[in-house]
């Protein structure tokens, strides 16, 4: 490793583009399906629910596994597993582009999950293992800008595949990249192994099935019906699994999720309220497509286009919000930037129509997105201000497993309002359909926004931290 005043040495620069390249694929799959949602409905002949699933499978086990993927790296090398998790992901992308069938492809999808569970928290590792703590926040800055690019990109490009050439080749792309990354990681990141602690299978075994249980009730509601016995008991089921994951978490020698945690004021509030920002981000996600393609008449490149003033907010805005949070502190960002997504959905929920012109939604599309992207790194600091320096990776580690569980529940909710009140069958039963997921997207961000006025105010400097970006990968250090 070079000395901190000297250059980027070539094994930093390898490992950095190669984590780099990682995270930018695992961010891309988990937004470019969006805009292709539409056109996967039609050939496939899927309903909205399975639809649904074709989102969550991803996430589902992405959130389950995260924590796991770290300790797993620490144990058996962190190139090793690195490079598996590249490998179940490259081959799940091609069984994604083979999928004959809806339930293929769901599947395919969950298979994803766990090699992104795998390759993401693990591109962190290595990142902070080659470069000194001086050294770090450049080299994050980098990396997060990176996976940046493939959040802002990531519907035009979905949207751009799907119409020049066919939804497949979404997935088919990552199989050269992902063979690509596998050889030179092999050949030019060298193998290191973490402290070789515990992880908690009994917790992920817990939180999987509870998570499982209450998504599962939540699909199938409309179609079963929500007094019916399997929607009723995967419900109780999976709650009661929940509560069963936070008594043993509390007895465990080694938590993935201290409950102790939860006593922190900023943890307990900057949490909830984040789960509800993605709640709110990936339930808007994804109708907005849709609603372009379906109602407006656009196609799926069209679709993706509209969606940028959107996403581009997270290029503009989170940086600089993640900067004033120093000085303005945490709670001001998280309740304003909800209170702007709250007033940019529940403006489209009430004029969406097909007489609706997109420059009618742009102020409200771009209110929504600078309002996320000033939540999210203010929750992010909140909450990781809140432990002691050497509990960062797990409150980390926490505070991303439970943002994308936030994202798993607002698409189940979304979906659900939207097929109780409205459907594929007319544009007007779209309309009426979008109108009401809008209004449970406002619904999430307005609650969040109530939990964050919870959030401490403005504390006084403390001893510097490791970045937060790079503690993610942590929890088992930590532990």
């Amino acid at each position: 490793m070079n000395t901190d005043r000297g250059r980027m040495t070539s094994k930093q620069a390898w490992v950095l583009g190669l984590a780099s390249l990682a995270s930018f694929m695992m961010a891309l799959d988990s937004l470019v399906v969006t805009t292709a949602l539409t056109t996967i409905r039609q050939d496939l002949t899927a309903s909205v629910e399975s639809l649904e699933w074709v989102v969550n499978a991803y996430n589902l086990t992405f959130a389950v596994l995260l924590l796991t993927g770290a300790a797993l790296g620490d144990r058996f090398g962190r190139r090793r597993m690195f490079v598996v998790g590249l490998a179940v992901f490259t081959v799940a992308s091609a069984t994604c582009a083979l999928s004959p069938d809806i339930g293929t492809l769901i599947a395919s999808r969950a298979l994803q999950g766990v090699g992104a569970a795998m390759v993401l928290p693990l591109s962190l590792t290595l990142i902070s293992a080659m470069f000194t703590p001086q050294r770090r926040g450049k080299a994050m800055g980098l990396y997060l800008g990176f996976t940046g690019l493939a959040t802002f990109s990531g519907p035009f490009i979905g949207g751009v595949i799907a119409e020049g050439l066919a939804w497949e080749w979404i997935f088919w792309l990552n199989l050269p990249i992902g063979m690509v990354a596998i050889l030179l990681t092999t050949r030019r990141v060298d193998e290191s192994v973490g402290p070789n602690n515990r992880f908690d299978l009994g917790g992920v075994v817990l939180v999987t099935l509870g998570a499982f249980g209450i998504v599962w009730g939540l699909v199938r509601g409309n179609a079963a019906g929500w007094g019916s016995a399997e929607v009723l008991s995967a419900l109780v089921l999976g709650v009661a699994l929940v509560i069963a994951f936070v008594l043993w978490e509390r007895r465990t020698l080694a938590p993935m999720l201290p409950m102790r945690f939860f006593r922190l004021r900023a943890f307990a509030t900057a949490n909830p309220a984040n789960f509800c920002v993605f709640a709110s981000l990936y339930g808007t996600l994804f109708f907005l497509a849709q609603y372009f393609q379906t109602l407006l008449g656009d196609g799926p490149l069209a679709a993706g286009l509209r969606l940028m003033p959107w996403t581009a907010t997270l290029m503009v805005c989170a940086p600089i919000a993640g900067r004033l949070a120093d000085k303005y502190g945490e709670r001001t960002f998280v309740v304003g930037g909800l209170l702007l997504q709250t007033a940019g959905m529940g403006w489209i929920a009430m004029v969406s129509d097909a007489d609706t012109g997109y420059l009618e939604l742009l102020p409200a599309l771009i209110l929504g997105g600078a309002g996320l992207t000033m939540a999210m790194p203010a929750a992010q600091k909140a909450v990781v201000g809140a432990v002691q320096p050497r509990e960062i990776g797990q409150a980390s580690g926490a505070f991303m497993m439970l943002r994308i569980f936030g994202g798993v529940f607002g698409v189940a909710v979304t979906v659900a309002v939207f097929a109780s009140t409205g459907g594929y069958a007319s544009a007007e039963e779209f309309r009426e359909g979008f109108a009401a997921a809008m209004g449970a997207v406002t619904a999430f961000a307005f609650v969040g926004m109530l939990v964050a006025l919870g959030i401490p105010g403005k504390r006084p400097a403390a001893v510097a931290a490791p970045p937060q970006a790079t503690s993610v990968v942590h929890q088992g250090e930590s532990a």
